[in-house]
């Protein structure tokens, strides 16, 4: 009997764990960490000062631009610069041979010599007919041809004398040096070549620093800078106040803003457009003549706005909007009124509030309504 109780209790002991076994496995089950929330990275809506703006293409030229070329013919006998170097105005570039041209002067100031011993006969022929006719001694016309002939060697003294500056102007012209400071370009000619006044540019020298930024602004662009900057006041004056910023081909901005110098008085009738020049310092020369460039002119005063990078901005059928992230970590798509460009930002002006946490990563893995985890990144990071 006692046999059969304790069997009975090891089944019940038995049936018992089975049961809590069991129950602990649906517990462990249930117990199973839920999905991980999708990961976004946020920027929050701020509000910033910004000024009016418009944007036109651009080509960069420098201040000043030389082509050296050859002034006399000759052989070109030195090349004393390296490609693409800084030079000062009044260093030498190039040499051409000299011989003929020294040969030229040594003989102009051999005929001057010659000259000035016959003009210094003539002075004394005059002289001595200037005293016989004094005398009654010689007729008039002996100190008339003595005469004549003292104009003819002083005529012939001035002659000779401008063929000798003009010797020495050529031999000077064999010395080709730089008429500016900038950056001299590649040589087209080699030691050893043939050059002339019919030759092509020998090499080109570009100013560096200051450099301009031309631009042109059409009939519909001037109304939108009058409506930008403001609707009194001229034209000039309102571009010539306003700054001006180069936006490179990588889309970063040129650190050094610039200001307008020149705006054109009359209408390119081709084009219908008037030609504008910007003025930029360029100490690291990151700016290139003849390089194309975006640039923002602003201007008016500093007004304050809402602003959100660009990559928050989703366009679809209905027109822009962004998705934000609300306080219950939710997905809201809030459709925006898009204002004016500044940089990688843009200003929203209907839509987003201050604070507001928009979505710039991760767009593409959410939808509305749906829980996810902000990342904040800071604006400009």
């Amino acid at each position: 009997m006692g046999i059969c109780v304790d069997r009975s209790r090891v089944i019940a002991a038995m049936f018992i764990a089975t049961i809590v076994m069991s129950g602990g496995a649906s517990a462990q089950e249930n117990g199973k960490p839920a999905a991980a929330l999708p990961s976004v990275s946020v920027t929050r809506a701020t509000e910033k000062d910004i000024r009016p703006s418009i944007a036109f293409t651009a080509r960069v030229e420098a201040v000043d631009k030389v082509e050296l070329r050859a002034r006399v013919d000759g052989f070109l006998e030195q090349r004393l610069f390296t490609e693409g170097q800084d030079v000062k105005a009044g260093d030498l570039l190039f040499v051409m041979e000299k011989g003929q041209y020294e040969a030229a002067v040594a003989q102009a100031q051999g005929a001057i010599e010659s000259a000035e011993a016959a003009l210094a006969l003539t002075n004394i022929e005059v002289d001595r007919q200037t005293t016989l006719v004094a005398k009654s001694a010689a007729p008039q016309s002996q100190l008339d041809l003595a005469t004549a002939k003292q104009r003819e060697a002083t005529g012939n003294l001035s002659q000779l004398r401008a063929a000798l500056d003009k010797a020495k102007l050529d031999l000077g012209y064999t010395d080709i040096r730089a008429p500016l400071a900038g950056r001299i370009g590649r040589s087209q000619y080699s030691v050893g070549n043939f050059v002339g006044p019919s030759s092509n540019v020998l090499a080109t020298i570009v100013s560096q620093d200051p450099i301009y930024a031309t631009f042109s602004v059409s009939q519909r662009e001037i109304l939108a800078i009058r409506e930008k900057l403001g609707s009194t006041g001229k034209l000039g004056d309102k571009v010539s106040a306003a700054i001006v910023r180069v936006q490179l081909a990588d889309g970063k901005m040129y650190p050094e803003p610039g200001k307008v110098s020149f705006v054109d008085v009359t209408v390119d009738q081709g084009t219908d457009t008037v030609p504008v020049r910007a003025s930029f310092a360029n100490p690291d020369r990151v700016l290139i003549d003849g390089q194309l460039v975006n640039v923002i002119v602003e201007g008016g005063t500093a007004e304050t706005a809402l602003v959100v990078p660009q990559s928050a901005i989703q366009i679809d059928q209905a027109g822009p909007f962004a998705l934000v992230v609300n306080k219950e970590n939710k997905i809201e798509v809030r459709r925006i009124e898009p204002g004016q460009v500044q940089g990688a930002e843009l200003a929203v002006t209907k839509g987003l509030a201050s604070g507001d946490m928009v979505v710039t990563e991760g767009i593409q893995k959410v939808r509305p309504g749906q829980v996810v985890e902000p990342v904040e990144v800071k604006s400009g990071s």
